[in-house]
């Protein structure tokens, strides 16, 4: 199980352009504000190198004590330790914005995944939000992608079968190879934007719906190819959030 603090450093954002002493800063942040301790030891500081699989400082103890007296400075010294400087705290916490969001998310997707009922839906869920915490965004992206299509292949055959495959038999395409769909291994004969194109003609979703699954496709197909685009936590978590609130847990 990844660590709380490892999860924490996750969103940090280019964790290799910080010196030593901005990434001591960031765990002293990391315990005096996400886990609420009144008072920092450099031991709490140098396990949270050792859980980020990270060198801690030769001496952690001289690095904070020298914080007390910088400019600006970063600690106040306090009864059993350190604390971050009031200024410094609020600064942090604004560079910090994505952190909140990403955990909350992280929590929503693993509260939404116990919801599941067991079988191979729950368990790509899961490896979906695995993928999420551990910052392999494109895999994340991509992972939920997949589960959507296949929430909304099974939503179908359940629910709006007759509706759907009376749109699809109307259509010309040859790159269609079924006219009506039965099983969910049909649908793998639809492409993705005509399915769609036949969620939204055959009324399973509404527009809004619709546009929002277009714009997911075109990133999702970007993120399936190698390429220069940095696919970011803050993408990620949008993607996400979209297709589980409007469209996984909606239908």
């Amino acid at each position: 199980m990844i660590s709380d603090a490892k999860k924490f450093f996750s969103t940090i954002d280019k964790p290799g352009d910080k010196s030593l002493n901005d990434i001591v800063e960031i765990f002293v942040y990391y315990l005096n504000v996400h886990l609420e301790k009144p008072a920092i030891t450099p031991k709490e500081v140098n396990e949270c190198f050792l859980d980020c699989d990270l060198t801690p400082p030769r001496n952690t103890s001289a690095t904070l004590s020298r914080g007390v007296n910088s400019k600006p400075q970063r600690y106040v010294k306090v009864k059993g330790g350190y604390r971050l400087q009031g200024l410094r705290r609020d600064a942090i916490a604004k560079t910090l914005g994505a952190e909140k969001l990403y955990l909350e998310t992280s929590a929503e997707l693993r509260k939404l995944e116990s919801s599941f009922p067991d079988g191979y839906e729950k368990r790509f869920l899961k490896e979906t939000v695995d993928c999420f915490e551990i910052g392999a965004n494109r895999a994340a992206i991509i992972m939920c992608w997949l589960l959507t299509l296949n929430h909304m292949h099974e939503f179908v055959l359940k629910n709006k079968a007759p509706d759907f495959n009376r749109e699809l038999s109307k259509l010309k395409d040859k790159r269609i190879r079924v006219s009506s769909v039965s099983i969910v291994d049909d649908f793998s004969e639809i492409p993705e934007n005509k399915f769609i194109e036949l969620l939204r003609s055959s009324g399973v979703v509404s527009n809004d719906v619709r546009k929002i699954l277009d714009t997911k496709l075109g990133i999702r197909n970007s993120c399936a190819h190698p390429s220069g685009i940095e696919v970011g936590k803050i993408k990620a978590l949008e993607f996400i959030n979209d297709l589980v609130i409007n469209v996984i847990q909606k239908y």
